[in-house]
């Protein structure tokens, strides 16, 4: 009778947990998969037009990085991928490296005047979104 009872406590705790997770799971589980994600300057490398930033220049870009505001993704259809990688304009790109773990991801950050360009390369995959930032704008080395 104890162990009916027990067992079904255990099973009503896992449907619980299952049907409603805390907060901060699914948090953790939805940042995973978060096309602008939140970026760590222990993590990263910048780069602009061949140089590296500086460390005070490196955080502050990885902070205006962070508080910029996803406006929308762009869709790219297979086959037109390196028109992503390599646009064919004049402006040079902020070219960021994140390494952690296992993982390297590559963004391309272009700045023109109403809003920013980032296309995201990870292993194979290619993924192109506009960001809302002032300060990414206007950011100079």
């Amino acid at each position: 009778m104890t162990w009916a009872l027990a067992s079904s406590i255990l099973i009503g705790f896992v449907f619980k947990m299952l049907m409603s997770p805390p907060s901060a799971v699914v948090a953790w589980g939805l940042s995973k998969f978060a096309l602008h994600p939140h970026l760590d300057t222990k993590d990263v490398m910048i780069t602009f037009n061949g140089k590296h930033l500086e460390e005070e220049e490196k955080d502050r870009f990885t902070d205006y990085f962070n508080k910029s505001n996803f406006l929308k993704k762009h869709d790219i259809f297979p086959g037109n991928e390196k028109l992503f990688l390599h646009p064919v304009t004049n402006v040079t790109p902020f070219v960021i490296n994140v390494k952690n773990r296992k993982k390297e991801i590559n963004f391309f950050v272009y700045s023109s005047d109403n809003h920013v360009d980032v296309v995201k390369q990870y292993k194979e995959k290619v993924f192109s979104y506009s960001l809302s930032s002032d300060y990414l704008q206007k950011f100079t080395m």
